[in-house]
């Protein structure tokens, strides 16, 4: 069955980097886009970027453009989030999403704080 497993989260210092992973597995990975959406605390879930079967296109919510980078590996069947100059509002629970099998990952938590 599709499976979809982030690692990466945890706490950082504002201005801090952090690189999410997602493994996947049940699905053949490099025919689908992929995604990551983040829940900040109290707030609805929200779309992060997107990234082509290929990694060819990416897309970004505006917060996060210049600082975020989308990427993956089809050989590993893993997509990353690099996330560079982390602030606050960039703390939440972080999720990887498979449009075409409306298929999340358990999420994984980002909290960035002093």
């Amino acid at each position: 069955q599709v499976q979809l497993v982030e690692s990466g989260g945890g706490l950082v210092q504002p201005g801090g980097s952090l690189r999410l992973s997602c493994a996947a597995s049940g699905f053949t990975f490099n025919n689908d886009i992929m995604s990551w959406y983040r829940q900040p605390p109290r707030k609805e879930r929200e779309f992060v970027a997107s990234i082509t079967s290929t990694g060819g296109s990416t897309h970004y919510r505006d917060s996060v453009k210049g600082r975020f980078t989308i990427s993956r590996d089809n050989a590993k069947n893993t997509v990353f989030l690099q996330m560079n100059s982390l602030n606050a509002e960039d703390t939440a629970v972080y999720y990887c999403y498979n449009l075409l099998r409306n298929h999340w990952g358990q999420g994984t938590q980002v909290t960035v704080s002093s």
